[in-house]
């Protein structure tokens, strides 16, 4: 296995609502990275929801197990969208599959 890429959140490409929804139907999947909470009122059709942060007293806190999680229910090279409310979360969290060897770096869209 090639060493994982370095990455860099300006590395990620984002694309609009109606690009994504033109993925979605040409076999892309959507990880959902919001709290549960916030995926049970509402998410997209078929979406996986890994929370890449929980909600604590504390504030924010990184899911420590987010890598594993998603490892177990998506493969290195499937072509997913991530997504969560504003974009911030999504970002960091292609980040860090990407550093990990869990996602291809994949810039062409």
């Amino acid at each position: 296995m090639d060493a994982p890429k370095s990455c860099t959140p300006e590395d990620v490409a984002t694309v609009n609502v109606i690009a994504a929804k033109d993925l979605l139907g040409s076999n892309h999947c959507y990880l959902d990275v919001r709290t549960p909470e916030e995926f049970s009122k509402s998410h997209i059709h078929h979406a996986f929801n890994v929370p890449y942060m929980f909600i604590t007293q504390e504030g924010r806190v990184k899911n420590p197990e987010f890598l594993k999680e998603v490892s177990l229910i998506l493969k290195k090279d499937d072509r997913i969208i991530v997504g969560c409310n504003s974009g911030g979360r999504g970002v960091r969290a292609c980040v860090d599959l990407i550093e990990a060897g869990c996602l291809l770096l994949e810039t062409e869209l």
